[in-house]
């Protein structure tokens, strides 16, 4: 990349950032609940967020926000109601995952058109939620 040498430290030290960022957004679930929260644009209560990602459980769904509200990422925000309800955001710091979570959005995109269909399309990213607004 810089032509540089390293030694075994500055190369741990050099990846650190990709291995800080793979612990906090890697796994199954974590890229498609903040790709969801962030989609959607306007806040989700629990059901509707599991609903939306699919087959993931209602045990490993609530195990992942924890996750990533500790990492400040997504803000759990519950109501006094009976039953109590429960909504999740991005938060603004959250947001700023966008452009790489529309980057690899787009990225397996294409993939899976060349992959599937042998079709190479231009990667496109877009910097707009669902109903059109923009997105950091």
């Amino acid at each position: 990349m810089d032509g540089q040498v390293r030694t075994k430290v500055e190369c741990k030290a050099h990846m650190r950032p990709i291995t800080d960022t793979l612990e906090i957004v890697g796994g199954k679930w974590k890229l498609p609940i903040l790709f969801e929260l962030l989609h959607q644009g306007t806040p989700l209560r629990f059901m509707e967020l599991q609903r939306q990602i699919g087959s993931v459980t209602a045990k490993m769904l609530s195990k992942e926000l924890k996750d990533l509200e500790v990492n400040q990422l997504v803000a759990r925000k519950v109501y006094a109601t009976t039953p109590v309800t429960v909504e999740y955001e991005m938060t603004e710091y959250g947001k700023t995952l966008g452009k790489v979570i529309r980057a690899l959005h787009e990225w397996g995109s294409q993939h899976r058109a060349r992959i599937l269909d042998g079709v190479e399309l231009p990667i496109e990213i877009s910097n707009e939620d669902c109903e059109g607004n923009q997105i950091n």
